[in-house]
């Protein structure tokens, strides 16, 4: 398989982009930011707290000009700021592209029911993991002056019940209904908006949802391809949504997991295989069971 790096060509050359929601090496923002760099985007990239600033200060290093800016998109005052400091960074030139991978939720919600979701932690994912995209849009759209690419992240709990998902399942449905509606609203300025889908991989914010070894054991075995969806994936994707290559796209939710997303029962040639999978979660959603029981 082509690394991106080696890939030719230069998909992105000349272009700036705003890449929010890497957290470490292993973050889909990240597969995303090493395709853009290698393919000689300018980047920014932002973080939410000094905490994550410090470890996406030590990636950013690996690439050529990576700016770094302070923003929690929680906050609408660090969004203005951030709106006005990439005007700052590109004043004669306008914003090509961004990536919003951002999402949150309280993790001790992320496990059990979803019937046990909390007002305030719906409230908190609602606004961190969906209502951002729109907030980050309005904001940019004004900077995108040659039109451009928005492209968010989303995953298959946004369409199917995904054990111990739960309000993320929610807050990415109402996310992907969000790109349809933007995408309508900014295609006369020539900005596109799309998610990409990406099956189940092991990151910092996915490590939050229990069992989610299970989930991505069970995926790679079931998908059409019979493998994981790795971040490389993502970032290949993404080039060609960013790029001038997806012109024509715009309001789409492409799925970037395999063929996972076809799949209506276990794969024939993986029963043996993923029968244990099966067990081992079906055990821990038990155990999750009866501690709910004994809380109540």
């Amino acid at each position: 398989m082509t690394s991106i790096a080696a890939a030719p060509g230069g998909l992105l050359t000349g272009k700036r982009g705003l890449i929010m929601g890497v957290a470490n090496d292993r973050s889909l923002a990240w597969g995303i930011a090493e395709a853009a760099a290698a393919h000689g985007a300018r980047l920014a990239l932002s973080y939410p707290n000094d905490a994550v600033g410090r470890r996406v200060a030590a990636l950013a290093a690996q690439l050529d000009k990576a700016t770094l800016l302070q923003c929690d998109v929680g906050s609408d005052a660090d969004l203005d700021r951030l709106a006005t400091e990439l005007a700052v960074l590109w004043p004669d030139e306008p914003l090509d592209f961004v990536v919003h991978a951002v999402s949150w939720s309280d993790k001790n919600e992320l496990s059990g029911p979803y019937l046990q979701t909390s007002r305030e932690n719906f409230r908190t994912a609602l606004d961190l993991s969906c209502y951002s995209l729109t907030a980050v849009a309005r904001r940019v759209a004004p900077l995108m002056r040659s039109g451009g690419s928005i492209l968010t992240l989303s995953y298959l709990g946004a369409e199917r019940v995904v054990p111990n998902y739960n309000v993320m399942g929610v807050a990415k449905a109402a996310l992907e209904a969000s790109v349809r509606y933007l995408a309508v609203d900014l295609g006369n300025r020539n900005i596109r908006v799309n998610a990409i889908s990406a099956g189940p991989i092991k990151t910092l914010a996915s490590s939050g949802v229990s069992g989610m070894r299970h989930l991505i054991k069970w995926a790679g075995l079931n998908a059409p391809m019979k493998r994981n969806t790795t971040i490389e994936d993502v970032g290949r994707a993404a080039l060609s949504l960013i790029s001038d290559l997806g012109q024509g796209i715009t309001g789409e939710i492409v799925h970037v997991d395999n063929g996972y997303n076809v799949v209506g029962m276990v794969a024939v040639d993986a029963a043996r295989q993923s029968a244990p999978v099966l067990v081992e979660l079906s055990e821990q959603l038990e155990r999750q069971k009866e501690a709910a029981g004994s809380d109540s």
